[in-house]
């Protein structure tokens, strides 16, 4: 079952690069006692979130950050390898954290995974962004297609 809004997200791991390689990031160290915007996209590079999901919440990051928000968070079902660089090709610095959920272990927790293998994908993430306030989910949206429910614009209401 998909989480919802109310709900108290699960607890899990991310992992990321930092400078001494990769690591890993609980949602506590994320979301524990923060308001965060969080987002995930199907696949890094893809057009769509390469050309207008995650480029909104990078252009408009003086906003959301006005707004009380603490951290911006960009999840895939990639490794940490392919988030560092395609957030380096993005110009995203420490604007987003850049969230590698491998495995899809928490994106299956949270009952948002969705299968393309017969694309040659694999498990993937459904295109989502919340609003989370100290690990509960006060905000939700799912895009089934393109990105209108879910880019900054949206989610932040900017």
């Amino acid at each position: 079952m998909a989480i919802k809004q109310g709900d108290k997200l699960p607890a899990g791991k991310f992992r990321v690069m930092g400078p001494d390689g990769q690591k890993e990031v609980s949602t506590d160290e994320i979301f524990k006692g923060k308001k965060v915007v969080f987002f995930a996209v199907p696949g890094a590079y893809t057009p769509t979130c390469s050309k207008q999901h995650l480029p909104s919440y990078v252009a408009n990051y003086d906003k959301i950050k006005s707004q009380g928000v603490d951290t911006i968070a960009c999840m895939a079902v990639n490794d940490a390898f392919v988030m560092d660089a395609w957030g380096k090709s993005q110009n995203v610095g420490d604007k987003v954290m850049m969230l590698a959920d491998g495995n899809g272990e928490f994106t299956k927790a949270i009952g948002l995974e969705f299968d393309v293998t017969k694309a040659g994908l694999g498990m993937r993430s459904k295109r989502f962004s919340m609003i989370v306030n100290d690990g509960m989910v006060e905000k939700l949206n799912i895009d089934e297609s393109g990105y209108n429910l879910t880019g900054a614009e949206a989610t932040c209401g900017i």
